[in-house]
């Protein structure tokens, strides 16, 4: 046990820019708590919480629905248009999470949306793509790639 652990900490005081392993499943672990976190308050129309994660200079691409870049503009077209209307659902299994080492993470995956105004029809599974901050105040939602 004294011999790996001398070994990590060798392998980062000789390669700093390199993580344990463990490190990148401490990282996987919280970007998909923080997606938990965020999706919740989605689904639940909790637009506080949604503004909190939200960095002041969000970048949201959408496929069809074009760039957003205001972040006041972007919550309120999530209250008009998605509130009480579409949930999102994670494909499980389908997060995969990568370091931007001094910057933050990028989280790639696939969910589905579920319309309720259309008896709860369900879309295809889409990708979507997160680029998470590491600030001072917590992980926040900079840049967002929605493909459906």
């Amino acid at each position: 046990m004294i011999n790996l652990m001398k070994t990590i900490l060798l392998g980062i005081l000789l390669f700093p820019g390199i993580s344990p392993l463990f490190g990148q499943e401490d990282l996987t672990a919280t970007i998909k708590k923080m997606d938990s976190l965020y999706f919740a308050a989605y689904n639940a129309c909790d637009m506080e919480t949604q503004a909190n994660f939200y960095d002041e200079n969000i970048e949201f691409y959408h496929d069809s629905g074009g760039l957003a870049t205001d972040k006041q503009a972007l919550l309120q077209s999530i209250q008009d248009n998605i509130c009480g209307k579409v949930s999102r659902e994670l494909l499980q299994g389908s997060i995969e999470v990568s370091p931007v080492p001094g910057f933050g993470a990028v989280e790639i995956g696939q969910h589905s949306f579920i319309n309720h105004m259309e008896g709860d029809s369900k879309s295809k599974p889409s990708k979507f793509v997160v680029i998470w901050k590491d600030t001072p105040e917590g992980w926040k939602i900079y840049r967002v790639i929605s493909l459906h």
